[in-house]
């Protein structure tokens, strides 16, 4: 008995080692893989390697090879459900028939397809959230329990292995699939609260959209690159009107509202922020001419003005407007250079009458004489 004691423990040791290098090579090398709709797969055939590993080199026990290889199985059958679980047979179910031996069926049946079907079966497919989904370790341990009970009382009756024997092998497996379980919910807390952080100091905590920081950074890089783009400044036309006849609860919902106006105008190389107040910033990429940037400018402006905001007929005009402001970047230009381009082609804007796109031209030296695309309300 005590030789079965350490040799399990040698088998959690190899598991506990394997997952928690998984995790990290998932966190470090694979992170868009492991966030993909092949996961599952991949998920599958790692996790059949490790029962395949477990395996290989086995306790012989009167013809049987006795190990922890339903652990595994088990636990990641539990948390993805039937498709990564079914894939991590493939392995360790070849293996065993290869082997061959006398109670090669019952530990087919036993030690690789029980399991995944036990932990399948109490996979909470409601509330999985990948890929940093957190276990609920009571349900873990219960649908363990379950599978050990009827593993056990079908191990005793069919095969050489003993009730104590059950017992320390199921001892050994509860262990096993809790110390996963602990592993895997540390790690994703983690990850969860790294990523929150990092979402909360590059985006605007109002609107939810990539605050100014964010913004600079990324169009730099851009730039640095070479591609070609316009920055658009946008400005809420008679905002303080809004503000003081509805209320600051309902100017915020007004820049939410149009926080998700610009994320569905946006392209997906575009760039997007919250400038500041009522003030938002757009860099629209892949932009070579003043027309272009104009057509995406007042395709916003559009959107913007045709949507049914609250108390928006209560506006002068009876709309909810906004006025913006473009500059074609020009090679070597600095970004604040080009940032201030456009915001006093948004000045121009608010200058003749407001819901407006006024285009700078391309050319510093023309600066103080810009051309102005100009919608009328």
């Amino acid at each position: 008995m005590e030789e079965i004691f350490f040799y399990f423990l040698e088998n959690m040791a190899l598991l506990i080692a394997m997952m928690y290098l998984g995790l990290k090579a998932r966190e470090y090398i694979l992170p868009k893989l492991a966030s993909s709709k092949k996961a599952p797969i991949l998920n599958g055939v790692l996790t059949g390697f490790l029962a395949f590993a477990i395996m290989y080199n086995p306790l012989l026990y009167e013809g049987m090879r006795l190990d922890l290889r339903e652990v595994p199985l088990y636990f990641i059958a539990f948390i993805g459900g039937w498709v990564p679980g079914i894939i991590a047979m493939i392995i360790p179910l070849i293996y065993r028939i290869v082997l061959e031996g006398p109670t090669v069926w019952l530990g087919v049946t036993q030690a690789i397809v029980l399991p995944v079907v036990i932990g399948s079966l109490f996979h909470d497919r409601k509330n999985y959230r990948p890929p940093f989904n957190l276990v609920k370790i009571p349900r873990l341990m219960i649908g363990l329990a379950v599978f050990e009970v009827i593993k056990s009382i079908w191990m005793v009756i069919t095969t050489p292995a003993t009730a104590s024997m059950g017992i320390v092998m199921s001892l050994m497996a509860a262990i096993g699939v809790l110390a996963l379980g602990w592993i895997v919910n540390d790690t994703h807390r983690n990850i969860i609260r790294w990523k929150t952080l990092e979402h909360d100091s590059t985006h605007d905590a109002l609107t939810g959209l990539p605050n100014l920081r964010y913004f600079h950074e990324r169009v730099r890089e851009l730039k640095y690159r070479g591609v070609p783009m316009a920055i658009v400044m946008m400005d809420v036309d008679n905002f303080k009107n809004y503000n003081d006849t509805h209320g600051h609860p309902a100017g915020d919902g007004v820049l939410r509202t149009i926080g998700r106006l610009m994320e569905k105008a946006a392209r997906p190389e575009d760039i997007i922020a919250r400038y500041g107040g009522e003030e938002f910033i757009l860099c629209f990429t892949g932009v070579r001419g003043e027309q272009q940037a104009f057509d995406l400018a007042d395709a916003l402006r559009q959107r913007v003005e045709s949507y049914a905001f609250y108390g928006g007929d209560q506006q002068p005009g009876g709309r909810l407007t906004v006025s913006l402001g473009a500059g074609i970047s020009e090679p070597e230009q600095p970004l604040d250079e080009l940032i201030e381009r456009a915001d006093r082609a948004l000045y121009q804007s608010k200058k003749a009458g407001r819901n407006q796109v006024t285009v700078a031209t391309t050319s510093e030296v023309e600066l103080q004489s810009e051309r102005e695309y100009q919608v009328n309300a």
